[in-house]
């Protein structure tokens, strides 16, 4: 029977049964798979050019866009000992809240009444100011006294003087008057000796000439005399008032001498006055130092010293606060390269810890659990190679959710130009930035511009 015939049972083909032919025929299975794999390629082919946009990727965390908004810690101005504890861990405070109060553990500021002693130690040193100012005033009259007087004295003094030399001038005429009389008187008695001598004159006569001149010789003496006092008188006016002028300088010196010192201890006595209120300002500010309230309204976060008792040095850390309502961003670091593609307002979408997600980096409207948001300040220095951004929310999204807390961990795509996908896999593949011709082109148009003007 011939292999062609069919069989009766299955009413096939007798040759189907053989084990080798039927191997033959099968072989259209792999016609089959290369139609599968050239529709694959070739769909692999036309989704290349799907519309892409291109983005860079970076990992960050939540912070705030404002420094007095970010989590801070409450330092002690002074050092002290922990009294008492007004605050618990989680409470909401608001500004000057007391959060702790301190007692004193230096010795110096142990008196419970040392700012009322300072001020008693400034009013008593004021008064003796008062009292200085007081004698400097007198002393100030004094030397003016002393001024006046010397003046008054010396102007006695010379008058006594010119008095004195008149007096020398007026004796020294009578005394040459007198001596003419008495030269005359000395001719007439010799000539009237000489009368007597011849018999001419009486004796008589001759003695009342020798008694004239007796007489006229005594008043020659008394003229000398009296000359010769008035020149003392001189001399000793003369005296007087070079005496008088030193006097009065010795006590002019003694007055002025006091009166410096005086003007000596009132200077020192406002610049101790001064250092005295600046130590009451001080203690009278650190006095309110004993309270450590919180500076804006928050949460206590973590109290960093415990117990009560346990002392803190000046500046050390007591709690940490984060604000009550931050204004939240997302801190995120942008390599260098990609740093020239980004401004501020481009937009970014992110991805929050504890928010589940789809994302499609290259196509933002087919993801969904993402975010938007924009740049609001890019760092013009680098750190640790990479350049730091802040995310804000973006005004025409859905709004970030309110569960958020500074800290939490956030994944961004700053969103870029369009292009098709090969051209992305192209890009990739050899490493280089995102399209950025758009900035090139810009920059060549101003020297061809140049160059037209210098043309013309």
């Amino acid at each position: 029977m011939s292999i062609w015939t069919q069989s009766k049972e299955d009413n096939q083909p007798a040759f189907r049964k053989l084990y080798s032919i039927e191997l033959v025929r099968k072989t259209n299975l792999a016609h089959k798979l290369a139609w599968w794999c050239g529709g694959l390629f070739l769909l692999v082919v036309l989704s290349t050019l799907l519309p892409w946009t291109q983005n860079f990727s970076s990992k960050g965390k939540i912070t705030s866009l404002n420094p007095e908004d970010r989590p801070q810690t409450i330092h002690s101005t002074i050092a002290g000992r922990i009294e008492k504890w007004y605050v618990s861990e989680g409470q909401q405070v608001k500004k000057g809240d007391t959060i702790i109060r301190l007692s004193e553990v230096k010795e110096k500021y142990f008196d419970p009444n040392l700012l009322q002693r300072t001020d008693q130690q400034i009013s008593s040193k004021q008064e003796a100011l008062k009292a200085n100012e007081s004698k400097a005033k007198a002393l100030n009259k004094q030397l003016n006294a002393i001024a006046s007087g010397l003046e008054y004295s010396l102007n006695k003094a010379r008058n006594k003087v010119i008095q004195a030399q008149l007096k020398v001038q007026s004796d020294s005429m009578d005394l040459v008057a007198i001596g003419i009389d008495n030269q005359i008187a000395k001719d007439q008695y010799q000539r009237q000796e000489k009368l007597y001598n011849q018999g001419l004159k009486s004796l008589t006569e001759l003695e009342q000439r020798k008694l004239k001149l007796q007489e006229s010789t005594a008043k020659l003496l008394s003229a000398e005399n009296k000359l010769n006092s008035s020149k003392n008188e001189l001399s000793n006016s003369t005296i007087e008032l070079s005496s008088l002028q030193a006097e009065y300088q010795d006590k002019m010196a003694k007055a002025e001498s006091e009166l410096n010192s005086t003007m000596a201890y009132i200077y020192n006595s406002e610049a101790e006055i001064s250092k005295m209120s600046n130590e009451y300002s001080n203690l009278k500010i650190r006095n309110t130092y004993y309270y450590i309230t919180a500076a804006q309204d928050g949460f206590v976060v973590k109290a960093l010293k415990q117990g009560i008792g346990e002392t803190i040095k000046e500046g050390e850390s007591v709690v940490s606060i984060i604000p009550l309502n931050p204004d939240l961003a997302v801190e995120l670091y942008v390599n260098p390269m990609d740093l020239p593609l980004i401004k501020i307002g481009s937009e970014v979408r992110l991805q929050f810890d504890g928010w589940p997600a789809l994302v499609f980096s290259g196509w933002p409207d087919a993801g969904f659990g993402t975010f938007g948001g924009e740049i609001a300040v890019i760092d013009n220095i680098d750190t640790h190679g990479k350049y730091r951004i802040l995310v804000v929310p973006h005004k025409n999204r859905d709004p970030w959710p309110k569960q958020l807390r500074i800290g939490t961990g956030a994944y961004g795509w700053a969103m870029l130009n369009d292009v098709p996908i090969y051209y992305e896999i192209w890009r990739q593949l050899n490493g280089f930035p995102p399209d950025y011709m758009d900035d090139h082109s810009q920059t060549q148009e101003i020297p061809k511009q140049k160059n037209d003007n210098s043309q013309e």
